[in-house]
């Protein structure tokens, strides 16, 4: 009966971690230093940079038009939560950063990105440019021959960052997250002060 009593008594004494953290789905990723501000051309011509959107919550995602499955899925999720949020979706600013330069021109993007969410943004660059930023942000990707049509596919990490309204990376979203978690991740962010 003692360890009971003990044990209830610890219990009481635990610090309340609940007060310290919301619980996010997503990884958790507060303090993290990777990626640089991304300096690239938009979908509509325009040069874009993340602190564009300080004052939002943004989810970063590199892919390319091309991908037969992760990038179309990605952004279909994406699409559905921001649905979900209603009035609150102004507040959310989608980014999809191509990982293929060479056959992701600024028009493809301009129809490619819109078919999601006309909210969303595409973000393009040169080769270099793109390399340099798939480093910083630890993204991994290879070009692969491919029998198909296109010639090659890009292999490539699949996950989201997300950022809070004053930039900060917070979050990193693992691929196959559901429309549903990703909104309570979203408003986690949007709910804070």
């Amino acid at each position: 009966m003692r360890w009971y009593l003990l044990l209830l008594f610890l219990l009481g004494c635990a610090p309340d971690v609940s007060q310290t953290e919301p619980a996010f789905v997503g990884s958790v990723v507060t303090g993290m230093k990777v990626g640089s501000d991304v300096s690239l051309t938009g979908h509509d011509g325009k040069p874009r940079r993340l602190a564009d959107f300080n004052g939002k919550v943004v989810a970063l995602f590199f892919g390319y038009t091309h991908c037969p499955d992760v990038c179309p899925t990605t952004m279909a999720e994406l699409n559905r939560a921001v649905k979900l949020l209603g009035a609150r979706a102004k507040e959310v600013q989608v980014v999809f950063v191509t990982l293929d330069p060479e056959r992701d021109t600024v028009e493809v993007l301009q129809h490619y990105v819109p078919y999601f969410n006309t909210d969303f943004i595409g973000l393009h660059g040169d080769a270099g440019t793109i390399k340099k930023l798939a480093q910083d942000f630890k993204v991994f990707y290879v070009k692969q021959a491919s029998g198909s049509k296109d010639g090659y596919i890009i292999d490539h990490s699949a996950g989201v960052y997300v950022f809070d309204r004053k930039g900060d990376l917070r979050l990193y979203l693992n691929h196959g997250q559901s429309a549903k978690d990703i909104v309570h991740d979203l408003a986690l962010l949007l709910d804070e002060k």
